[in-house]
């Protein structure tokens, strides 16, 4: 049996959301809506297994959209929502996770503590959604419009995801929804009360929005600047020698030349740079630390694993790469050629625009050991924004 696996339900249309794409896949922060998503959930500690419900029509875009994260190729949703949750239940039904994580793609700004607690909550009774009490008085109105009543607001709550469930059990549900012809159900608290189980309110987050219309990515764009207001600087720096080879490994791309870059992982002096410059905006240690060069597990790693590890702790902590500056020093290979393909290369990795991405190089003057051709050093700036804590 698995731990705990997460389905995200991204085969809506959305089309409340304007636009010619599926709301889902609309820019936010430079990357796709559903990357954000995506991002936490396969960045956290306590998440195992992903699972993306997808629309055929959408698998081009979902593609470049959840490239480089480590999950589950996605699986086709059905014509409403709960079809779709059920064919998501249905492709980890050999996995057997204890808790599942059921998720809208179209709310990208959920935190990772927000899921450890559904995981939690969950674990101990079974079902849990996260929800927020009404704040505003609450009306009943016949169909003229003429106010009949007033409902007492203290016993509702508004619903959000991530809802968590005992896997089996959420599975049992949809299987008998499915059978008995019910397919109307709008979320899966909903169907797992109409199948007889018992679920559990916690406390969701107030940021943890529905994207729905266009109004709301306006606003949004506007909100998440100002509360991200923990703007980060981190510096990294690191070196790599020349050794017998074909080629060199920078800012993820391929680069022919007379000799390669020695190091325990692929070397890349470019990515490590970044790396250490992200974990060093969050004061998160280095990347010494959290990939040891005497474990052998790291040896030949490509290190786009370390730079998305990197952005993975910032998006745990719900914060957001603001921008990516690096310098290369070499006499050679020259790197013009092939700076826009580096700067497209870490802006995928790190899932933000291109725009975000600075990629410079110079020479030594042919002194030192960068000058005398041994080596290549790489100088590396992140800003990072982070949600302001006085903690």
């Amino acid at each position: 049996m698995a731990g705990v696996a997460a389905v995200i339900v991204a085969a809506g249309r959305g089309t409340r959301a304007g636009a010619d794409m599926p709301k889902q896949f609309r820019p936010i922060n430079g990357a796709p809506m559903i990357r954000h998503t995506l991002a936490m959930f396969a960045g956290h500690p306590d998440v195992g297994l992903v699972q993306t419900v997808i629309h055929p029509d959408d698998e081009p875009m979902y593609r470049t959209a959840a490239a480089g994260f480590d999950i589950l190729a996605p699986v086709f949703g059905g014509a409403t929502r709960q079809l779709s949750v059920l064919s998501g239940l249905e492709a980890l039904a050999a996995q057997v996770p204890e808790i599942v994580l059921i998720h809208d793609a179209a709310r990208p700004f959920a935190s990772a503590d927000l899921a450890r607690r559904a995981i939690e909550t969950a674990r101990k009774t079974g079902a849990a959604i996260p929800a927020l009490p009404v704040t505003d008085t609450v009306k009943s109105v016949n169909s003229q419009g003429l106010i009949t009543g007033t409902i007492d607001r203290t016993q509702l709550r508004l619903v959000q995801t991530p809802q968590a469930f005992a896997f089996p059990a959420l599975l049992a549900a949809h299987r008998k929804a499915a059978a008995a012809g019910r397919n109307d159900f709008t979320d899966d608290a909903a169907l797992a009360e109409w199948a007889g189980l018992s679920v559990t309110a916690f406390a969701g987050e107030t940021g943890n929005i529905k994207m729905t219309t266009t109004e709301d990515f306006v606003r949004m764009q506007a909100a998440r600047f100002n509360d991200l207001g923990d703007v980060r600087t981190g510096s990294g720096i690191d070196v790599h020698a020349f050794g017998p080879g074909d080629h060199v490994t920078l800012g993820g791309v391929r680069i022919a030349h007379t000799q390669s870059l020695v190091g325990h992982s692929d070397a890349d002096v470019a990515l490590h740079a970044l790396t250490d410059a992200i974990l060093g905006a969050l004061a998160d240690g280095d990347i010494g630390a959290h990939f040891p060069p005497s474990d052998p597990q790291w040896r030949g790693a490509s290190s786009d694993r370390f730079l998305r590890f990197a952005v993975a702790r910032v998006t745990a902590r719900g914060g957001r790469i603001a921008h990516l500056d690096i310098n290369i020093v070499c006499e050679a290979p020259r790197i013009g050629p092939h700076r826009d393909a580096i700067r497209h290369a870490i802006a995928q990795i790190a899932g933000i625009g291109v725009d975000r991405v600075a990629v410079k190089a110079t020479t030594s003057e042919q002194l030192g050991f960068t000058g005398r051709g041994e080596g290549i050093v790489a100088y590396a700036t992140a800003t990072v924004r982070l949600p302001w804590s006085e903690a």
